[in-house]
C-alpha cells in the first residue's frame, strides 16, 4: 500500500500527473473537433497541415499522428468530402499524392480554435515564471522522444537551423531567430513553427548543449 513514506516511485507518479492532463486535453480535442464539424483525428490532421504548403503524405500523416495508415485513409477521405482537404501529386513523386489543407479547412481550424480549453484553465494561477518554466520542460520532454526516435523530429525552435541559443548574454531575449533576424526570450520558444526548418543531427546536438549550458 502507498504512503507518504512509501510512495511509488516518482516516475509513476509523473506518469499518472500526464495521464490525467491527457484526459483533460481529450476533452479539449472533442470540444475544437465538435465546433468545426469534425472528429478529433480529422481535426488533428487540419492542425498538422496548417503551415505546411506543401501537405503531406498519408504516410507521413500516420507516423505524425500515432495512428495506423487505414485509419488515417478514412479520416483523410472524410475530409476530402467536406472539401477541408484536398490531394495533389506530389512532384517528386507522381505516383504518390499530397494531402493539403484548404481555405474551408483554415475555417473549420479557427473555429476548433476558438474554444476556450482545460490548458488555459490549467496554467491559470501559474506565475510567468512558472509557466515559461513549464514550456521548457515540455520542450526537454518532447526532445528527449524525438531523439530517441519515439516521435517525428517537432518543429521547435531548438531543432531548427534558424536558432541561435543564448547569444544575447545579459538580455531579456537571449535567444536569435536567424530566420526572420529577431531576438527573443524564453516564454516565446516555439513547439511548431510554421518556418522550421530540420537541422542536420550535429548542429541540433551543438545547438542544445549551447542552449541548456544558458
Amino acid at each position: 500500500m502507498e504512503t507518504p513514506k512509501n510512495p511509488t516511485s516518482i516516475e509513476h507518479r509523473i506518469r499518472e500527473g500526464l495521464s490525467r492532463l491527457a484526459t483533460a486535453m481529450r476533452s479539449d480535442d472533442w470540444a475544437r473537433a465538435k465546433a468545426a464539424g469534425i472528429n478529433p483525428t480529422q481535426y488533428a490532421i487540419l492542425e498538422l497541415l496548417e503551415g505546411r504548403p506543401h501537405g503531406l503524405g498519408v504516410k507521413e500523416i500516420a507516423l505524425w499522428l500515432g495512428v495506423s495508415q487505414p485509419t488515417a485513409t478514412d479520416s483523410i477521405l472524410a475530409l476530402e468530402r467536406k472539401s477541408l482537404v484536398v490531394k495533389q501529386t506530389a512532384v517528386e513523386d507522381r505516383r504518390a499524392a499530397h494531402v493539403l489543407l484548404t481555405e474551408p479547412g483554415r475555417t473549420a481550424l479557427a473555429a476548433g480554435e476558438a474554444v476556450h480549453g482545460t490548458a488555459e484553465i490549467a496554467t491559470e494561477p501559474l506565475s510567468s515564471a512558472e509557466r515559461t518554466g513549464l514550456l521548457m520542460t515540455l520542450v526537454t520532454m518532447i526532445r528527449q522522444l524525438q531523439e530517441t526516435g519515439a516521435i517525428p523530429i517537432q518543429r521547435m525552435c531548438v531543432s531548427c537551423r534558424h536558432f541561435r541559443p543564448n547569444v544575447h548574454p545579459g538580455e531579456a531575449n537571449l535567444h536569435h531567430c536567424a530566420f526572420i533576424d529577431a531576438a527573443f526570450g524564453p516564454s516565446e520558444l516555439r513547439i511548431d513553427c510554421r518556418d522550421h526548418e530540420i537541422a542536420d543531427p550535429a548542429f541540433r546536438a551543438a545547438t542544445w548543449d549551447a542552449f541548456i549550458e544558458g
